[in-house]
């Protein structure tokens, strides 16, 4: 066996293990309700622009892109554009691609700063609702014959995110992923988020419970949740399967 492959199946196997500690999960989830407090993902930036993610799903989704190898990287809900700039450079380093960055009220500052910067000619806008029939037909048109991958970050309400995973399922070829991000509000303690119109009961992960139970082609990347511990989309990673 080649020592590389040794190597990361036993890594594999540790994984495995650490995902089975019950001890350590709790002790991941008190320090995660913990860092919310003090908006510790608001902490970090990626090449300049504030990315509003923990580094351990930088660094998750940095894998996921290596091996999908996608043509295109469709994000809803663009923020301070952090993460558009991030999967950008990723696609750089694969010598191709672009990301489709969707929201329907993008701030001026934060649009010049997008268009301003290095990666912009991998980013391309759409203004408009993520879930609006129309949105949707225009990033369908532009993902059209190209291998996609999928992240949800925009309103993460239950309806809404259903109607996401719906809307942009067909997207996604079989082995990419389709990401919803912040499942982790299900399991943040009650009235967390008073100015927020999501809660516990009403959420990415129920949205994403939902549409598993009607949609048998997307899957749980289960050694993902394993490997991170923590991570704003615990069972949020969606590999297309079949």
């Amino acid at each position: 066996m080649d020592p590389r492959d040794a190597f990361r199946a036993e890594r594999r196997a540790a994984i495995a293990r650490q995902g089975a500690d019950e001890g350590f999960a709790a002790l991941s989830r008190t320090w995660f309700d913990r860092s919310a407090e003090h908006r510790y993902s608001y902490n970090f930036e990626w090449m300049g622009i504030p990315i509003i993610q923990y580094p351990q799903d930088i660094v998750a989704m940095q894998e996921v892109i290596w091996r999908v190898r996608p043509e295109v990287i469709v994000e809803t809900g663009v923020a301070h554009g952090g993460s558009l700039i991030f999967h950008a450079s990723m696609l750089a380093l694969l010598g191709r691609g672009e990301v489709i960055g969707v929201e329907v009220a993008l701030r001026p500052h934060n649009r010049e700063a997008i268009l301003g910067h290095a990666m912009a000619p991998r980013i391309r806008l759409v203004d408009g609702s993520s879930t609006d029939p129309a949105t949707v037909a225009e990033v369908a048109a532009i993902v059209a014959g190209r291998r996609a991958m999928v992240v949800l970050d925009s309103n993460h309400t239950h309806a809404h995110v259903l109607a996401e995973l719906r809307a942009y399922a067909p997207l996604v070829p079989v082995g990419s992923y389709m990401v919803a991000m912040d499942t982790v509000i299900e399991r943040m303690p009650a009235g967390f988020f008073p100015d927020r119109p999501w809660s516990r009961g009403d959420n990415a992960a129920t949205a994403v419970e939902a549409f598993l139970a009607e949609d048998d082609r997307f899957a749980v990347d289960r050694a993902i949740d394993a490997k991170l511990m923590v991570s704003v989309a615990p069972g949020g990673y969606l590999q297309r399967v079949r």
